[in-house]
């Protein structure tokens, strides 16, 4: 038996985010159906992260196990032939054996684009979030600082979700901005479902001058929902990495990458 790992990008648009479920298009189904024609046998996938409806992804990870013992390189070759255009596998290793792409994750990195201008590009619609308002990129920048560490992040959780525990470890954060492009980057140990969304949707608000300081600080530290902003649109986000130590697809002759 092998343990073979993926690393996957796709464009969540037409996707009812990556979890299977019964008579909708998910990424998991749709990559696991390519899969399995080319293993020609049935496969368990373990994802890193589980992406939500219109989210997408440039660095999520996959691992299966299988008896079959078709090399790296063709799987990858064989797998990206069967899939469909908005799905790609981008590298292929065999990997250690205890190798799990969720429980040996050290971190996962999310970023959020929006496009700020009076008028935004056709070509930009399907992957930012459309603000045609003027935004304070500084001031959104110094808000980000409040939320790293460890804290418990009820305030951006999904409304009426129940968690075991709520408190999530943002390792770093900010707001860069390019020409016409915000991008916010969150690295965290782990996210609750929307909650890299409603800290967007919240930090835009601060950025437009609905809130201030103290308002961002009472809301982060009230742990209710409905004191947060809106939540930024899905097309907005990416899964953009997963940090392993040691990370699977370092350089070794058993990696083949498309990249």
């Amino acid at each position: 038996m092998r343990n073979i790992a993926m690393l996957v990008s796709y464009d969540g648009t037409d996707y009812h985010g990556w979890q299977t479920q019964p008579g909708l298009k998910t990424v998991e189904s749709v990559l696991k159906e390519a899969i399995e024609k080319v293993l020609n046998h049935r496969v368990t996938l373990v994802a890193a992260a589980r992406t939500d409806a219109g989210v997408h992804a440039m660095g999520q990870v996959v691992n299966f196990r299988t008896e079959s013992p078709i090399l790296p390189e063709n799987i990858l070759r064989g797998v990206n032939t069967y899939l469909p255009y908005d799905i790609r596998v981008n590298c292929c290793a065999e990997v250690d054996f205890s190798f799990n792409a969720r429980k040996n994750a050290k971190s996962k990195t999310y970023v959020y684009i929006i496009h700020n201008s009076p008028v935004i590009s056709p070509f930009f619609f399907r992957y930012t979030w459309h603000v045609p308002y003027r935004l304070d990129v500084d001031f959104m920048k110094r808000l980000t600082t409040y939320l790293v560490g460890e804290k418990d992040f009820s305030s951006f959780k999904k409304k009426g979700e129940v968690y075991k525990r709520t408190e999530r470890k943002i390792i770093k954060a900010g707001v860069k901005r390019s020409r016409n492009l915000i991008c916010f980057f969150f690295e965290g140990e782990g996210f609750m479902r929307y909650m890299v969304r409603n800290m967007v949707g919240t930090l835009v608000l601060g950025g437009r001058g609905k809130i201030t300081e103290d308002d961002f600080l009472r809301i982060l530290e009230s742990k209710d929902r409905d004191m947060a902003g809106p939540t930024a649109p899905a097309r907005g986000l990416f899964l953009r990495r997963i940090k392993y130590e040691p990370h699977p697809f370092a350089s070794g002759d058993q990696i083949f990458t498309s990249m």
